[in-house]
């Protein structure tokens, strides 16, 4: 049997990331799980900011901001960057984390992540409570460890989820991109 909700952004899980913004004078980190990918060529990611929220005018300014990709190991400074406004605590001083100059952007990087989507805001659309903004990823910055033959390879588990107020991990492989294509060829 099925029920009937009040309309809600229920969509779940989706992406925990912290979003870097502004430049080397003033910036922030904003942790943000309505993020989403939009476009393939060029490559575009969407970010939903609260009219509120102090990062809004700093990426407003620059036309940039860094999606920054979150482990477990990132977990704790995360959720601080979410609960506590830039407009009054340096985060990158509160947590710990490390400060680094973007390379085809103004705004920093974590050094900590990763991997880092460098953006330059291509369009913005309002919505009632947040602004939508689409960034062109510029750049990308991984650890290393995740590139195989120049190409990112993040393995299951690494990148933390949001789904009903809770952090979770991703990680069991159910099936491969078309692992039904010989199925339906019969």
């Amino acid at each position: 049997m099925k029920t009937n909700l009040k309309p809600t952004t229920c969509l779940a899980p989706v992406p925990a990331v912290m979003v870097t913004c502004g430049d080397e004078i003033e910036n922030n980190i904003i942790t943000l799980a309505w993020v989403g990918t939009v476009n393939s060529e060029p490559p575009i990611v969407s970010i939903s900011v609260r009219y509120s929220r102090y990062s809004l005018p700093l990426i407003e300014r620059t036309g940039e901001f860094t999606v920054n990709l979150v482990n477990q190991n990132l977990l704790r400074a995360m959720d601080i960057c979410g609960v506590v406004s830039g407009k009054t605590q340096d985060k990158f001083a509160l947590t710990g984390l490390t400060r680094i100059k973007g390379v085809q952007v103004k705004c920093p990087y974590i050094g900590e992540s990763p991997v880092a989507l460098e953006c330059k805001v291509v369009r913005r659309t309002d919505f009632g409570t947040h602004a939508v903004l689409f960034g062109e990823i510029v750049n990308v910055i991984a650890d290393e460890e995740y590139v195989k033959d120049g190409k990112l390879n993040l393995p299951n588990g690494l990148l933390v989820a949001y789904q009903n107020g809770n952090y979770t991990a991703t990680g069991e492989t159910l099936g491969t991109y078309a692992f039904t294509a010989k199925d339906i060829r019969k």
